[in-house]
């Protein structure tokens, strides 16, 4: 059974005056209590020096004016104090982040639990227990500082990356500059504007950022002020401020800067070059509108990062459509124009491909014979470089001098050229059908060929009706595998008014698609232009070629005239 010992100074069990009052001072938190009115009654020594304030001089004073504040350092209203509130409704309250005022008059962020001291049901008082938290905020501050720069690094690492992206995307140099403005803007800068460097030493505004009335400038002569020779010249990035953004006199395109700074507004501002290895191709320059947020070092460093990048990008397009322009002008010229025959109608289209430097395997030919009967060609090398154009350039002459030499059938001229292939040419393997229209001006007429591994030709008669000519495929040439060759013609009769279109794989092959739905997408195609002149015919095809595309495409078209037309 268990008893209670009798105290020293009191009754059993129940703590004397001195023992409570030493309890009292002895906590590790602050304490205080109240009456009814809410004016303190007692304070414990470890209250007084949290707040700065003699235990003598609080007693009597009113808690809520001395003590409550918010961290403005404003009186909070006594109607929506929650110590009040404790007086007045009798329930406990909790404040992990409020607010009291010390002696010396500075704020002292604290955690504190307040709770009525109730008698018969009535609120007497309350008591508040409350403990310094400043070291908990400082630290809290310290990990959300770290978070927050941890976020902010992350934040431009991810701009970085995004940028690097869409500069490697495309070739075409204004794409790339667009794109690059928009990411940007706004997640770095309010506004932002690219001037490349052009022919002539002078300086043209290719970029906007919003877009507004003052982008494509016309071109501007170089700067001779020493602010953009910095940039310019010297390769140099620098920060601007107010002062440097209107300060500087000069004309051309110092004077452009300095109009574009006033008419967009800018506290802060960084140019940047944009520059390769070898030399400055321009600038970019960034701006800010809000003086509660300039430029600093670090975003200098990560502009001048992206400014790099840019210039890398633009250095690589530049090159890229310069080599472009050399393979497409070769291939150009290596296709010859198309034969004028009187009662025969035909166009060709010739368009590389879309990205990388892949110009150069596919080509189209048409010529008379010597016994006056028109001959058709359509081909791929393979290979999409420079060395397949250089390669199809011999192969084609090769199939004209063959097929002129002797007027034979297309199987035999297609055995020659592939027998010859490899003693005469560097061509490794190809694709190649070789046709003959066959008939007088007047018609009938007829298609002889001979297909070595190549998509098969497409008639479409004038009522719309499309079909596909694979009555016989042969292996594509270059396989030499020392077996007798079995090709053979194939003949088709082709109606008054009909078209023929040979083309090479670039126009049905795309990634993501299979070779039979490219070779579907032409035929709808084909026969709802059936109706169309010939060139509108050719446009409409190639103007529906799928984005994406990867290969050079090469079409060739043919028209028999109407019945009854005019020869």
């Amino acid at each position: 059974m268990m008893r209670h010992l009798p105290s020293a100074h009191g009754h059993a069990g129940l703590p004397d005056q001195r023992l409570l009052r030493a309890a009292f001072n002895s906590a590790g938190a602050g304490i205080y209590l109240t009456d009814h009115a809410g004016r303190i009654t007692m304070a414990n020594r470890q209250a007084g020096a949290l707040l700065g304030r003699p235990v003598a001089e609080m007693l009597g004073a009113d808690a809520h004016d001395l003590l409550h504040r918010d961290a403005d350092d404003v009186v909070t209203s006594r109607s929506t104090c929650r110590l009040m509130g404790v007086l007045e409704h009798g329930r406990p309250a909790r404040g992990e982040e409020s607010t009291f005022s010390r002696g010396d008059g500075s704020l002292l962020p604290v955690s504190l639990s307040a709770a009525p001291i109730l008698e018969g049901g009535q609120v007497l008082g309350l008591i508040v227990v409350f403990s310094d938290i400043t070291e908990r905020l400082h630290l809290s501050r310290q990990q959300a500082d770290q978070l927050a720069m941890l976020e902010h690094f992350n934040a431009r690492l991810t701009l970085v990356t995004e940028i690097t992206s869409v500069l490697t995307q495309t070739l075409d140099v204004d794409e790339a500059l667009q794109r690059l403005g928009r990411l940007i803007v706004p997640r770095l800068a309010d506004w932002a504007v690219v001037d490349l460097r052009i022919d002539h030493d002078e300086v043209q505004r290719v970029v906007v950022i919003p877009p507004a009335d003052e982008a494509r400038r016309p071109p501007l002569p170089e700067p001779s002020s020493p602010l953009l020779a910095r940039v310019l010249d010297r390769g140099e990035t620098v920060l601007l401020g107010p002062d440097e953004m209107v300060g500087e006199a000069g004309s051309g395109m110092a004077a452009a800067q300095r109009e574009l700074f006033a008419v967009r507004g800018a506290v802060s501002a960084i140019i940047t070059p944009l520059r390769t290895q070898r030399q400055v191709l321009g600038a970019l320059t960034v701006a800010r509108t809000d003086p509660a947020r300039p430029f600093d070092a670090t975003d200098v460093t990560l502009v001048a990062d992206i400014g790099q990048r840019a210039g890398l990008a633009v250095g690589n397009a530049r090159l890229f459509g310069r080599q472009r322009e050399v393979a497409e002008m070769m291939q150009r010229h290596l296709l010859a124009p198309l034969p004028q025959v009187g009662h025969l109608e035909m166009a060709a289209r010739y368009l590389p491909a879309p990205v990388g430097s892949q110009v150069g395997g596919d080509w189209y030919d048409a010529f008379l014979l010597p016994d006056g009967v028109t001959a058709l060609v359509i081909g791929d090398v393979v290979g999409h470089d420079i060395t397949a154009a250089a390669e199809m350039a011999q192969l084609r002459s090769m199939v004209r001098t063959l097929a002129w030499d002797r007027c034979v059938s297309p199987s035999l001229v297609v055995n020659r050229v592939d027998e010859a292939m490899s003693a005469v040419t560097d061509v490794p393997m190809a694709t190649m059908i070789f046709g003959r229209v066959e008939g007088p001006e007047g018609g009938p007429w007829q298609l002889r060929w001979s297909n070595a591994g190549h998509p098969p030709p497409l008639l479409v008669t004038p009522d719309g009706h499309a079909r596909y000519l694979e009555h016989r495929q042969d292996l594509l040439l270059g396989l030499r595998m020392d077996i007798e060759s079995t090709r053979r013609d194939a003949v088709e009769q082709m109606p008054a008014g009909s078209t023929l279109v040979l083309y090479t794989d670039g126009l049905v092959e795309s990634p993501g698609s299979d070779l039979a739905t490219g070779l579907a997408r032409l035929l709808r195609q084909a026969a709802a232009a059936a109706h169309r002149p010939l060139e509108d015919l050719c446009d409409e095809i190639v103007r529906r070629i799928p984005l994406g595309t990867t290969d050079d495409v090469a079409l060739l078209a043919l028209r028999l005239p109407a019945c009854g037309a005019d020869t």
